[in-house]
């Protein structure tokens, strides 16, 4: 086989001039072939890049691979604003990489998060040469897990990603100054670790302090209050139908974006188009088979896929079959759905999502700790507790993307339901086993003697040894309209699959904080770009024949 030959920084000179720069890697031999693109902002050669595709092995498979600093990263001129550029670049770059020496003139895309939706957004350019895409791990509403889920602010996101995306502005900064990059980046340094020891609570959450110390742009949350345009510039959501193209995308469960991959493959079927879909038990970096506490079997591992071989494999076999040598467009819907149904460990295939024969049931709420099918009949007194904004439910396990001393995944949650400020319902023991797969919510009667507050629901099982972990989580940010009276509120969950075994326990936990996940509502009503003084609010959570609170899932009835 003849050698591969890379070639590194091929300067690529968008529409305004701003040259790009990309590490081009062409098989042996002498084409033409199909070119699989990546443009990600973290380095052409870091490891979260190597994560996504081996660049090595695509170019073996037989495809030109193009690997782009996106506009004010590392190599590439250009000023850093996060997505600002994305959809204009994305077009040029891929009309530029068709044109190299040994294309075949048919591009496709891959990668995942920020590069995942750099992929949507060239998408949406809708250059000719596009015939393909794979997102991995990312959003479509970035008011839904990116900046902000429910109303409260991605606060465990958003502060160290900025901080660390802070690094490269800052070396580029001082580049001619050598104390004050050596003084910028310990600062820097100093905050990004200083997060979980105190950090994150500093206010206004709004609009962090540690954004303005060090002059970077932060996530985009404050920017997209301010700027509604911009902040269409990463948004996927609603613009779906517009990309008339094959997707092939991969979630996991515990993943901070888990429910963005599920919104962006049903919104892609629904408007026709050949989708496929992968969702294993994984967390945003980590698709290996021990996730959190809980070891899912090794076919859980994407090196494996349950004896399917690793999944990066499944990905180049579907880019042969799409923008490959003898590459077709696929029929519409056409596509397969695997997904991980954790509890029993197992994939399973299927044609569709959400699934058609899952029915949504209601869990109640009930005293003393119950969660039962049966509503309830007479009154039952509320269930009281006091959030404290200063002292908030740490965050602990779930679909994580945050400071790394907060682990990711199914964790013990007996510290956090010891707490007086954490309701649990739990249901009896189960007599058989118990499917849920697809949407949670739970719909919650409740009450605050605050101005505004937020209501966190959360879904776990028990095991037969009495350890609780987390599965799902949801929150919602809400403002009273009279403090003190009860109204409906609804929390999203978002998506899972899971069989709680016979034996085990289904078990609800509400409470009003998951900090630093999200940030703390102080209870004041104040905006958060602002807000940096807290007060104690006393909470209600009723149910009662009129205020029937309760968990709802979708059932999969047992083949």
């Amino acid at each position: 086989m003849a050698e591969i030959q890379i070639e590194f920084d091929v300067p690529a000179q968008m529409r305004d001039g701003t040259v790009l720069r990309a590490d081009v890697y062409r098989p042996g031999g002498t084409g033409p072939w199909p070119v699989l693109m990546v443009r990600l902002p973290y380095g052409k050669q870091s490891p979260l890049m190597a994560a996504m595709l081996d660049p090595l092995a695509a170019a073996r498979r037989g495809f030109l691979v193009v690997i782009q600093d996106t506009r004010g990263r590392f190599a590439s001129e250009g000023p850093w604003e996060p997505w600002t550029y994305e959809e204009s670049d994305g077009y040029d770059t891929v009309r530029w990489a068709a044109a190299l020496p040994g294309s075949n003139g048919s591009v496709g895309m891959c990668g995942g998060s920020y590069f995942g939706n750099t992929q949507w957004m060239a998408a949406l350019s809708k250059p000719p040469e596009l015939k393909a895409i794979a997102p991995m791990v990312t959003w479509s509403d970035p008011d839904d897990g990116l900046w902000t889920r429910g109303g409260a602010i991605e606060l465990g996101i958003t502060a160290p990603w900025s901080l660390m995306m802070g690094a490269d502005m800052l070396m580029r900064r001082h580049s001619s100054d050598l104390n004050g990059l050596v003084s910028g980046i310990t600062g820097l340094v100093q905050d990004l670790d200083g997060l979980a020891g105190g950090g994150y609570g500093e206010l206004p959450s709004g609009r962090f302090p540690a954004f303005a110390r060090h002059e970077i742009p932060e996530l985009g949350y404050e920017r997209s209050r301010r700027e509604p345009e911009w902040a269409a510039s990463c948004r996927v959501a609603g613009r779906h139908e517009e990309v008339d193209l094959p997707t092939f995308q991969v979630g996991g469960w515990y993943d901070i974006f888990a429910q963005g991959t599920l919104d962006n493959f049903t919104a892609m079927r629904g408007a026709g188009r050949s989708a496929t879909l992968v969702m294993g038990p994984w967390a945003h970096t980590n698709q290996r088979n021990v996730v959190g506490d809980v070891n899912f079997g090794f076919a859980a591992n994407s090196d494996f896929m349950g004896m399917r071989g690793r999944l990066i494999d499944m990905q180049l076999d579907w880019f042969q079959g799409t923008i490959g040598e003898n590459g077709e467009a696929p029929e519409p819907d056409t596509g397969k759905v695997l997904l991980f149904v954790m509890g029993v460990n197992q994939w399973r295939e299927e044609t569709e999502w959400p699934l058609s024969r899952a029915v949504d049931t209601d869990f109640h709420l009930r005293t003393d700790g119950r969660l039962t099918l049966e509503p309830p009949s007479t009154a039952e007194p509320a269930e009281e507790f006091t959030y404290d904004p200063m002292d908030p439910v740490p965050t602990t396990g779930g679909a994580l993307l945050i400071a790394e001393e907060f682990r990711p995944g199914p964790l013990d949650q007996s510290a956090v339901e010891a707490r007086d400020d954490v309701l649990v319902f739990t249901t009896e023991p189960l007599a058989e086993d118990l499917e849920v797969t697809g949407r949670v919510r739970a719909v919650l009667f409740a009450a605050t003697d605050g101005v505004s507050t937020d209501w966190v629901a959360r879904l776990c099982d028990v095991d037969e040894n009495g350890v609780s972990r987390n599965v799902a989580d949801g929150i919602v940010r809400v403002r009273a309209a009279t403090p003190g009276e009860a109204a409906e509120h609804v929390v999203d969950l978002w998506s899972t699959s899971i069989v709680f075994r016979a034996g085990h326990r289904i078990r609800v936990q509400i409470t009003s904080s998951n900090f630093p996940r999200w940030d703390r509502n102080l209870n004041t009503g104040e905006p958060e770009e602002t807000a940096a003084t807290g007060r104690v609010a006393h909470q209600q959570v009723f149910h009662d024949p009129a205020r029937p609170s309760r968990i709802v899932l979708p059932v999969v009835p047992p083949a």
